[in-house]
């Protein structure tokens, strides 16, 4: 005869079999219910929403002048593809030493800003000096004042420097980035202070921990914040505008923007304008998209 646990035994397979497979559960993944089916609906219309204005772009700059003008909704004009926008665009002015500027200026600034930025939240993070607190209230509130609003200030500055139609003038006013420290600032907190407890122990100074233990475990957040600068630095439009007036300085946005209005609105021309200067930010997001997504959710904004 069978024993009890036998039986209770074949009971629970018997039990088992007939409620089916258990299904597989990854710790920390949420089910797949109807709350996430509609999240992914209203994301992927965010996502189109935004996208359709950037293809109409695109298939605009590859049509004729004619076809561009004659505003025909479909996305290949009448006389097909072409690229004579491109052409026409990269065969006058000095396209190529304002692509040159802007990627000069653009790793100019986000090198210095990078620097500034994490020295500042270091100190910020590590030290006790009179007027801290305050100190750093002040920058955190400076995030929310718009920078138009220290255009004029600044110019007069750069003038009174002899700084206007120079790199300098262009690279200086853009390298403070207050919301950069507050971001360094936060992460910085989370290391614990144990490791450089230890360095201090073994007679490390404190730009020697700062430089060995600190900045290595911030490769992620710093990449992130370079990607960040540089992407804001090459698609500034108004500074570069206002404090260059050299054709020789000029950076790829505001040059193209006067090889444009030189020849009129030709709408092709313009929509071949932005693609090209947003093509190397789109190489840089391919390249760096993981970078990019890990400093938006540890930037702050995002959670962490």
């Amino acid at each position: 005869m069978m024993s009890s646990a036998t039986l209770t035994r074949t009971e629970t397979i018997t039990t088992a079999k007939a409620r089916g497979p258990r299904r597989s559960h990854v710790p920390g993944q949420k089910p797949f219910g109807p709350l996430r089916v509609v999240a992914f609906i209203v994301l992927a219309l965010m996502a189109i929403g935004w996208l359709l204005p950037f293809l109409w772009a695109v298939a605009t700059a590859f049509k004729t002048e004619t076809d561009a003008a004659s505003g025909d909704p479909g996305w290949i004009g009448a006389s097909g593809p072409t690229i004579e926008a491109f052409t026409a665009i990269l065969s006058q002015g000095n396209v190529y030493t304002w692509a040159l500027n802007s990627l000069l200026t653009s790793v100019a600034i986000t090198l210095i800003t990078l620097t500034i930025s994490a020295l500042a939240a270091y100190a910020f993070s590590r030290l006790d000096f009179t007027g801290r607190k305050w100190l750093f209230v002040v920058i955190i509130a400076s995030i929310v004042v718009p920078p138009q609003v220290l255009i004029i200030p600044l110019f007069y500055e750069m003038l009174a420097f002899n700084l206007v139609d120079t790199y300098w003038g262009l690279i200086l006013p853009q390298v403070v980035a207050p919301a950069m420290v507050f971001i360094l600032k936060r992460f910085f907190d989370a290391i614990p202070i144990e490791l450089e407890d230890a360095a201090r122990v073994d007679g490390a100074g404190r730009l020697r921990i700062f430089w060995s233990i600190v900045l290595p475990l911030s490769r992620p957040i710093l990449a992130s914040v370079a990607i960040f600068v540089f992407i804001g630095a090459w698609n500034n439009f108004l500074w570069p505008f206002l404090v260059i007036n050299d054709t020789t300085l000029m950076t790829l946005p505001v040059g193209l923007q006067t090889v444009i209005s030189a020849y009129g609105v030709q709408y092709a021309q313009v929509m071949a304008q932005a693609v090209l200067a947003a093509l190397p930010l789109i190489v840089i997001f391919i390249i760096f998209q993981k970078q990019i997504v890990k400093g938006v959710a540890t930037s702050g904004f995002g959670g962490q």
